[in-house]
Order: structure tokens, then C-alpha cells, then sequence
């Protein structure tokens, strides 16, 4: 049973937003080009917007000038301002807090903000003051801001309790619209939606737990398969209890089984470059490492038996 939205939650977004996966040039940086044509096509494949440099995006692997720089060459190259969503995640504050006012000017839907995640073993209180730090500094720009909680604790080692979001909400109402939860713990989103979802919108990164939560009112999600299966993502979450939804569910499912054994966006980008015939997209920034041409072929194999339809997914 889900209760009626609030206007905090109207003002959230809703829909698939794709974790936008980012297109690299041969020299490593961006392709802006590339990253244009990719976020055009996922809208005109019914997505209302889409999310750069979160966790699929690579995003702390990119510096404060090349963000920004995307950002502008998004919008210059057609993408509506307002239909973009931009992690601002940084280790440093002041980074973070350059990059969220400068998307805000730019005038993005919102931004998507990690706790703080060098320092290991933070307290709750230290979580909050990081937040505030960002929240607070954005000065005359702060009613323009939407920002949206990411919770991805085996990624960044630093979780977001209950006491956390229930203190920055308190504080913030107006400015903090949702969570994104990609702890890929059914339990843990199950109970953030029913400990929140009364005064903000939760959404989860973990497309199998997206039926589930779409019943407990999550209205869209920051999704990673979204970048070629936008309308499978999308049909989980708007549609839980159609019945076609167990068994496209369970396809979900046998791709994520696919992809064990490989790191996720080096294979994320392979299929990408499967499906568009344009190897440029199996290049990644350090750590990462790309996939070799023998995982790139055993990758293909089983992604063409698999399946992906264009016109349906």
C-alpha cells in the first residue's frame, strides 16, 4: 500500500534516469560527442532523463574541470539542462560543493551526493557535517537545489543510517527529495522505503529489487543496465504487477548472472560496444581495466545468446 506523494516527492524525478556509463576518447579523456549521441538516444527511447558520473559514470576518476566541461558539452549538444541529473561526489568538500553549484547554475534536475568516502570508520555525526558543509555553502543558490542521497556502502565503505537521512531531512526538507540505494540488500531498501518513503522518494540502483519497491511506491530509478535496456528498467518499476513482470524480472537477473567474474563496468561498456559496433567504448580510466579481446569475445558470446532487443528493451 503506498501513501499519497508530498510535494517533495512531486518535485523528485521519476522514471529511468540511466547511470550514464562514460564514452573515453583514445587519449582517455572524455568523448563529449560520443556521451551527447548516447544520452540522446536513451531519451528518445523513453528515458525522462539521464544521470552522469555516478558510480557506472566512473565519476571520481574524472576532475572537477573535465565534469563540468561534460556537463556544458551535454547541454550545448542538445540535451536539455533539466533533463540531466550529475553525481558531485568528490573525496574533498570543496570540490564537491564547486561541482553542485556550478550543475546547479547550469541548471540541472538535481544532483546525486555520496557520503564522504576516503576517511573509513566516520561517525554519523561526521556524515552529517559533510553534508551540511555542501548544503550550507551553496548560499543564494540553495532554493535551486535538489539533491538526492546515495547510499552505495560496499563502494565508498561509509554507510547512510536511518539517523543520518532522518537528521538531514529535518534539516533540509525542501532540499533533499530522495535516496538512491544501491547497498543491492532487498531488506535494507525495504526498510528505507518504509521508514522515508512517506516524505521522500526511494529508489534503488539494483534492478531485480525494482518490482518490489515500485509496489511500496519508488516512481524510477538510477539504473546501470538502463544504458541498453532502458524500458525492461523501466516496465520493473512502473509496472510490478503486470504479468510479464516475474519473467522480464528474472531475465534481469540471468544478465546480472552474466556478468559475474567480470568487473562490472569494463563489462557494462563492453556490451555497450557490442551492441553499437564501436569498440571505443570498452576504453576505461585507471583502476579500472578494460576488458582483454579473449573477456571482450567470451563476453559477446554470451550477451549475443542472451539477447538485447533494441526496439523492446
Amino acid at each position: 500500500m503506498t501513501t499519497p506523494p508530498n510535494s517533495a516527492q512531486l518535485d523528485a524525478f521519476r522514471g529511468i534516469w540511466p547511470a550514464l556509463l562514460t564514452p573515453l576518447n583514445a587519449d582517455l579523456g572524455i568523448d563529449h560527442a560520443r556521451f551527447a549521441a548516447h544520452c540522446k538516444s536513451l531519451i528518445a527511447r523513453g528515458c525522462p532523463g539521464v544521470t552522469a558520473f555516478g558510480t557506472t559514470g566512473e565519476g571520481p576518476s574524472f576532475s572537477v574541470a573535465e565534469r563540468k566541461e561534460a556537463i556544458e558539452q551535454l547541454i550545448a549538444n542538445g540535451i536539455p539542462a533539466a533533463h540531466i541529473m550529475v553525481s558531485t561526489s568528490c573525496a574533498a568538500l570543496p570540490e564537491t560543493l564547486e561541482l553542485t553549484r556550478h550543475a546547479v547554475n547550469a541548471g540541472v534536475h538535481g544532483c546525486l551526493m555520496l557520503p564522504p568516502f576516503f576517511l573509513k570508520g566516520v561517525s554519523d555525526q561526521g556524515v552529517i557535517d559533510s553534508y551540511r558543509y555542501v548544503i550550507d555553502g551553496m548560499g543564494q543558490d540553495l532554493p535551486k537545489l535538489k539533491l538526492y542521497l546515495y547510499h552505495i556502502p560496499q563502494v565508498t565503505g561509509v554507510s547512510l543510517s536511518h539517523h543520518v537521512i532522518a537528521a538531514l531531512k529535518q534539516q533540509y526538507p525542501d532540499t533533499i527529495l530522495g535516496i538512491k540505494d544501491s547497498a543491492c540488500t532487498t531488506a535494507h531498501s525495504i526498510g528505507l522505503a518504509e521508514a522515508f518513503m512517506k516524505d521522500m522518494t526511494v529508489y534503488v540502483g539494483f534492478e531485480p529489487d525494482l518490482p518490489e519497491m515500485g509496489r511500496r511506491g519508488s516512481t524510477g530509478a538510477i539504473s546501470g543496465l538502463a544504458n541498453f535496456m532502458p524500458r525492461v528498467v523501466d516496465r520493473l518499476v512502473t509496472q510490478p504487477d503486470e504479468p510479464t513482470t516475474p519473467a522480464e524480472r528474472q531475465r534481469v537477473v540471468q544478465l546480472i548472472g552474466l556478468l559475474d567474474g567480470y568487473s562490472l563496468m569494463p563489462a557494462l561498456k563492453g556490451i555497450m560496444a557490442m551492441l553499437s559496433g564501436e569498440p571505443a567504448w570498452l576504453r576505461v580510466r585507471a583502476p579500472l581495466v578494460a576488458l582483454t579481446a579473449d573477456e571482450f569475445k567470451a563476453l559477446e558470446k554470451s550477451i549475443r545468446a542472451f539477447g538485447i532487443d533494441p526496439e523492446s528493451d
